[in-house]
């Protein structure tokens, strides 16, 4: 089996080239902060939950019996941190540089745990194989 069909390498794989595409789009709110009418832009969080398998799926609680307790409910997600509409410069320009910069540096920290994620899995295939 290659490499790079193991899950655990594509999942990586696609979560760093998610990283470098968002890099590439704040660094345009960036270089459009100017920019008359600009609104900024972001991907939607990248999500494996079609690359988990089956077996793995969470598995919701079900009653077979009226004296069985009800199980909790499953607790609320996290709200999105968007906001409901932009900070508007008299330009028509919607950037924010030090929100723009966070997301930069966050996006730059993850991609920097992905890759080395990538890396040391790599090394221990190798220590497994013998040939480290």
């Amino acid at each position: 089996m290659p490499i790079s069909d193991m899950p655990i390498f594509s999942m990586l794989r696609a979560r760093m080239q998610w990283h470098e595409e968002r890099q590439r789009v704040l660094t345009e709110n960036v270089a459009n902060s100017d920019m008359p009418n600009y609104r900024p832009r972001d991907l939607t969080e990248l999500t494996f939950a079609s690359q988990v398998p089956p077996a793995l799926a969470p598995i919701s609680m079900a009653r077979t019996d009226d004296g069985h307790i009800a199980g909790a409910p499953s607790a609320p997600g996290f709200p999105d941190d968007r906001r409901a509409g932009y900070d508007v410069r008299p330009a028509g320009n919607a950037v924010n540089l030090e929100d723009e910069m966070m997301k930069v540096a966050s996006n730059q920290m993850d991609y920097q745990a992905a890759t080395a994620l990538y890396t040391r899995s790599l090394g221990l295939i190798k220590i497994g194989l013998g040939t480290k």
